[in-house]
């Protein structure tokens, strides 16, 4: 028995939308006019009107942290509270107050942006959450990700004190008299992580299900999603259990691909020998490339660019050492693995493209798709040389609601002039998926649609480099087949065409109707994964 949808706007990636289509079994049947596919129904067939509405495929949002997501979502939600630095210490006081953590627990909270704060474009100190508790501990994560502030009794849980030196590719914030000020950037931040209490493979699934059904209402069907890395001290076995549990229990809404993100060589020679592989899983769970974290962020003033920052000083800091950068990168191509490598400044890229260059050509192999994650700033040398590698590039386009008002008063001409641009890297060949690096940003997909179409925030700053705008079909496919494209599964996703699994998503209108600047205005009325209705709006 199938079910036949008619009646609607469906785009099949063809200039001209269908008007129908059947699912069976989890999968698409054929597409095209009302009268082609109503003809093609048998008795007992189920019929659904779509009342003109549009159809996508099923979103995939190539590259977030599901897992982080959930735990953000149980914390202090800050991103709803960065408009300044007082008004957001008055929620943490009012959340501790309604929302205590139980003992031996911490206060967490992700989201703030210092430079939103209307009152003091600063990052907040250890006395500011000191004023919101002394006793608790507590720790908030800027937006990014990539920095965090700890109070008193946080500092003194994590053993942090005058004489802590900087971890390799980390940095301790500190006063004049060499306390520390709470402030804790890129691997520096691994050190609160330690102290703080791990969550069990119950709570691990928590989170997981409450990420699935917050992506849900925004369209998502497939992720590729880097989790190993909210926990570092948490087992990736446990976290791969967590997943395949929830599966083999019918709670598993997302095809989720894992970014599988590790820091040193010895764990990841481990996982191989272990026996995973880029592509080995099922369709719900599967295993992705080795996700590595090459530099930090932009807005941290710690990704690392070849010239200094233009305000705050200096130019920011690779990772990884880069022999050690590039030991990881042979020995994952050199046995089979797919990698995806976090790279937003320049200098970083360098070392990035040089390792993945060195490892292909000394041990060549069809089709490895290595990838490069955000690729943010770039020089025209860069781009030509990742379509000559036969890169892949994940982008953010939703990034530039925020960066629009900060790169050109933090990255020097030369560098901003050929900075994301990834319709330069469309026109080469390269093909560019598209996320949201939740939760970096909320995985909302129309509004990151918006941000490729019109290069413009949000709130209208802008346009950054116009001519690098993505039109409505580039946009959406970046959101979609691109997204298969970049795990591999462009033959089984991404499309709505027949054979593929039947994930779509019900638009209230049609994108390539609608006013550039009103995209986000678009709303998911319903989900469906493999044919199955997963969410539905009120």
């Amino acid at each position: 028995m199938k079910t036949v949808y008619h009646n609607g706007t469906v785009y099949t990636g063809e200039e001209a939308p269908a008007r129908a289509f059947w699912v069976e079994n989890g999968r698409f049947g054929r597409t095209g006019s009302d009268e082609e596919i109503l003809a093609e129904m048998m008795p007992g067939d189920e019929k659904v009107d779509l009342k003109g509405l549009f159809v996508s495929p099923g979103f995939n949002d190539s590259h977030m942290h599901l897992l982080n997501f959930g735990q953000t979502l149980y914390g202090a939600r800050l991103a709803e509270h960065t408009d300044s630095l007082a008004g957001m210490l008055a929620y943490l006081r009012d959340f501790l107050k309604h929302e205590p953590p139980r003992p031996g627990k911490w206060l967490t909270g992700r989201g703030w942006n210092q430079d939103y704060f209307a009152d003091e474009k600063r990052m907040p100190l250890r006395q500011d959450l000191d004023g919101v508790s002394e006793s608790v501990p507590i720790r908030i994560t800027r937006a990014c990700g990539h920095s965090c502030v700890l109070n008193s009794a946080a500092l003194k849980l994590a053993g942090i004190g005058r004489d802590t030196p900087d971890p390799e590719g980390g940095r301790i914030g500190r006063e004049e008299s060499g306390e520390p000020d709470g402030r804790l950037y890129e691997n520096a931040v691994e050190l609160a992580e330690a102290a703080q209490p791990l969550p069990d493979k119950e709570q691990i699934k928590q989170m997981l299900l409450l990420a699935m059904e917050e992506a849900a209402r925004y369209g998502l069907t497939s992720v590729q999603s880097d989790d190993y890395s909210t926990f570092r001290a948490v087992p990736w076995q446990r976290i791969n259990e967590a997943y395949r549990e929830l599966e083999a229990e019918g709670r598993l809404t997302l095809r989720v691909t894992e970014q599988c993100n590790f820091a040193e060589l010895a764990a990841f020679k481990a996982f191989v020998e272990a026996g995973n592989v880029t592509g080995k899983g099922s369709v719900f769970f599967r295993m992705g490339p080795l996700k590595l974290l090459g530099d930090g962020s932009l807005g941290s003033r710690t990704a690392h660019l070849s010239q200094p920052y233009l305000t705050g000083g200096g130019c920011g800091m690779s990772l990884f050492p880069p022999d050690e950068l590039k030991r990881m990168i042979t020995f994952a191509h050199k046995n089979g693995m797919q990698i995806a490598v976090h790279a937003i400044g320049d200098a970083c890229l360098d070392e990035v493209l040089d390792a993945l260059e060195e490892a292909m050509t000394a041990h060549p192999r069809p089709d490895p798709r290595h990838g490069i994650v955000h690729c943010q700033v770039s020089r025209a040398d860069q781009l030509e040389r990742i379509a000559r590698l036969g890169l892949h590039v994940y982008a953010q386009s939703i990034f530039l609601d925020y960066d629009n008002h900060i790169v050109e008063k933090l990255v020097p001409p030369a560098l901003a002039a050929h900075s994301y641009s990834w319709k330069t890297l469309l026109k080469k060949g390269v093909c560019v998926s598209n996320g949201s690096d939740c939760p970096v940003e909320l995985p909302n997909v129309l509004a990151g649609i918006e941000c490729a179409v019109t290069r413009r925030s949000l709130d209208g700053t802008g346009p950054f480099l116009p001519q690098e705008a993505f039109s409505v079909k580039e946009a959406l496919d970046s959101f979609t087949v691109s997204g298969a494209r970049a795990s591999f599964e462009e033959k089984q996703k991404g499309r709505i065409r027949e054979g593929r699994y039947a994930d779509f998503v019900i638009l209230s209108a049609d994108p390539f109707k609608t006013e550039a600047r009103r995209l986000r205005e678009i709303r998911p009325l319903a989900t469906f994964l493999g044919g199955k209705r997963i969410w539905q709006a009120e």
